[in-house]
Formats: C-alpha cells, structure tokens, sequence
C-alpha cells in the first residue's frame, strides 16, 4: 500500500518524465549526451528532496513536541562586564579535586606549591578548606539572591573519576570557577575549550543549565575540543624559578603550542562590541583566531599583553568595571594601557592586596582582589578581608557587596550593545 507521501513523489515522476520525452523529442544527439540522459539521477534527486523535506518537518515537530515555546526575550544576553546583573551562574566547590602534577600545571602554578601538587594531585582538596570554600561560595548566593538576581548552579558531579582519551589520562578538578569555561556574547552563551586535562569535561557539569538555556532560544556553541595531546604543550618547557618565568614570557614563550585552538574564557573580557583578550598558558593565539572568526563582522577582538611572568585570566590584571572604567594590575602593566588613555579611559591602579603572606594560593595570586563582580554600575560584590580595595570603591562612590569568594558567569544582564570604538578614537 503507497503512502501519501510515495503516492505524491510517483506522480512528480510521472508529470516529469512525460515532460522530459517531450523535451528530448526537441533535442540533438549531442544535447542529450551533454545532459547524460540522467533521467533517473533526475529522479532521485526528487526523491531525495522530498524525502529531505519531511525528515526536517519531523526533526522540527519533535523538537517541538518535547521544548517549551521559545519567548520573545531571551534568557541569555551580556554584552559588557557592569549592565544591571539579572542571572548569574556560580560555581560549586563540592568534590573538588588537586589536578594531576602535569606538565600544564606545573607551569600555572608557583614552586614553593610543587610538593603539595606531587603528594595530592588527583586527590580531594583538603577537606578544611573545602568546607570552608562552600559555606562562603553559599553566603555569595545568598547575597546575590538579596540583591535580586537570580542565581543558577552547575550540577555536582564526583571529580575524583578517571577517564582516559586516546591521547591522555586524567581525572578531574572542579566546577567552582564557570567564569573560566562560560561565556555571554549577546544571546550566545560559548563553551571554551579549556587547556588543563584535568578540566576536559568540566564541561559536564554546565550542559543541564545550557540544555535549558538553548531551549528557551539561546544560541549555543562550543569551541573546538583539542585533543590535549602532548603535541599541545610545550615538552621542554623549562621552569625552575620565578626567574625563568619572566625570561620566557619576555621571549612570548608558553607552555601551551600552536598545535590546536585551546582557550579559557576568563582570558577574554567584554566591553561591548570590544574585547579584550591576552595570549596565555592557557589561551593560545589559535584559540583567539578562532573567536576572532567566530564573533565577526558584530565584535572586535583586540589581542592586549602585559608584564606578566605567568600570564593565566585576566580579570586579576585588567578588569574593565564600567564604561571606559578599568582596573590595572600595578604589578603587571598593560603594554597598551596609552591606547585606552588616548581613547579617554580613566586607569585605576587598585591597592596592594591585604590577603596574609601564609594564605595557601594553590592556583591563584594575592591579585584576586581585584577580581570583582560587578552587580550594575554602582553595586560591586569584593572580598570582606579587603578593606583597601572598599574604600577605592566608596570613593568611587559605589556600594560595595562582601564576602566574595567564589566565582560567577553572568548569563543575563539588562542592557544593550554598544560600540566603544576604542581604537578608532585612539587612531
């Protein structure tokens, strides 16, 4: 028995063929051998494209029949680092994992921490801290809760399990920093590649809230997965002091190659239709190549250095607060910073960071500080324990939100896109 659907393609063939004799009749030899008499490569063309129509009417029909309506006003949309904040994702510190001592670590992190790397690497945070990192994280959410922004968290996961690729093994680390793997451009929420195996499929615990994201109209991309074989990073990275790390980065040498795109999103900071990137140890100038592509003709990507012997996230360096407002890391100088000055920026250099000399940074630096969120132009959440950075921040004349421990991806703001035109007004 014939479907409605063979019923309607047989008949398309016989309307055609009974052409086709017809045009064939008024043709010459060599007409006909131009066309190949394809006839039947006519004929499954048309099949082929009927067919094709009806499996993407069913492919939309049940994306449909199993998604909400998509609404007019999209969940996601972030176009700089201060509009009003009305979503926000903040990470989660349960489970938490010391990455394996390899090789991409060992350049991330300071010496004086090796030993602790070696003896824990694979193995639960120490389990102090850990509860400590997830009371204070849960105080930040209660406070932006207060402030009225909705806050999202990624799912827990046990990061203790093992996997392997065919180019490596590893176990986990985390999913407390979404900052490092999310972001906002637009109504796009970007996957970033990562650079450590230790967070290849930090992934993971995002996709829940993504998945729901994309459904209610989010455009959803996810950068270019490397393969994280030893072809990626540099083998005879050679690091010994903190001496060594202002040599190499002088000589623009870092542990991750060319070999593939690799990125984190922390490298990268929005300033409407301008963002600002730094090439990395975790960030690499294939990686920028591929955001350049990916966000153009609509963004500018503009490539920023500093004087940094172990250059990993920006935020700590160059945190853009408000329009043409920046914070400049003292110790790491922009190498552009005239640019923003010509283009009518004002420059702040934070204070020197209160944090204790005996406060164990594993993977960070006392500059934290500085790496704040800003909840609109006037409300900004900093560390309770740095009350020099407050004060800069009352005199700024803005209310300041603490603790801030932990770390969030901005997934909706209330703004519009704007366009800085940066160099064209330093040009």
């Amino acid at each position: 028995m014939l479907t409605k659907f063979h019923e309607s393609v047989q008949l398309e063939w016989i309307i055609m063929t009974r052409k086709q004799r017809k045009e064939d009749k008024e043709k010459t030899p060599i007409d006909q051998y131009l066309r190949g008499d394809s006839r039947g490569a006519e004929a499954a063309h048309l099949i082929g494209a009927k067919f094709g129509r009806a499996v993407t009417g069913w492919v939309q029909h049940a994306f449909q029949s199993t998604c909400p309506p998509i609404s007019e006003e999209c969940p996601v949309c972030a176009y700089n680092e201060w509009d009003p904040l009305e979503e926000v994702i903040v990470g989660c510190a349960e489970n938490a994992c010391v990455p394996p001592f390899t090789m991409e670590v060992k350049a991330n992190t300071h010496g004086k921490w090796w030993p602790f790397y070696q003896k824990y690497g694979g193995k639960s945070f120490p389990a102090d801290h850990l509860k400590k990192a997830v009371a204070e994280i849960e105080e930040m959410c209660n406070i932006l809760r207060l402030e009225g922004v909705t806050v999202q968290r990624p799912e827990p996961i046990d990061w203790s399990f093992e996997y392997k690729t065919p180019d490596f093994m590893s176990s986990g680390m985390y999913a407390a920093m979404p900052r490092d793997i999310l972001m906002v451009v637009g109504n796009e929420i970007i996957e970033a590649p990562m650079a450590w195996r230790a967070r290849f499929f930090e992934y993971r615990a995002y996709r829940p809230l993504i998945k729901e994201y994309f459904r209610k109209g989010a455009k959803w991309t996810t950068a270019p997965k490397p393969t994280m074989a030893d072809e990626m990073y540099d083998q005879d990275y050679p690091i010994c002091t903190v001496e060594d790390r202002h040599k190499l980065a002088a000589q623009g040498r870092f542990v991750t190659t060319e070999h593939e795109p690799c990125f984190d999103a922390a490298d990268f900071i929005r300033a409407g239709k301008d963002l600002f990137v730094q090439r990395s140890q975790v960030t690499n100038y294939m990686g920028i190549e591929w955001m350049r592509r990916h966000l153009a003709p609509d963004y500018n990507i503009h490539i920023i250095s500093f004087e940094d012997p172990n250059p990993m996230h920006i935020d700590a360096t160059f945190n853009i607060i408000g329009p043409g407002l920046v914070l400049s890391n003292p110790d790491r100088p922009c190498h552009q910073i005239d640019m923003f000055k010509k283009a009518g920026w004002t420059v702040m250099k934070p204070p020197l960071p209160l944090i204790p000399d005996d406060h164990p940074l594993w993977m960070s630096s006392k500059w934290l500080s500085m790496n704040v969120l800003m909840l609109d132009e006037k409300r900004v959440m900093v560390d309770a324990n740095e009350t020099t950075i407050q004060k800069m921040f009352e005199n700024l004349a803005m209310v300041q939100l603490a603790p801030h421990q932990g770390e969030g991806a901005e997934i909706r703001e209330r703004g519009a896109l704007y366009d800085e035109t940066l160099l064209r007004t330093s040009a």
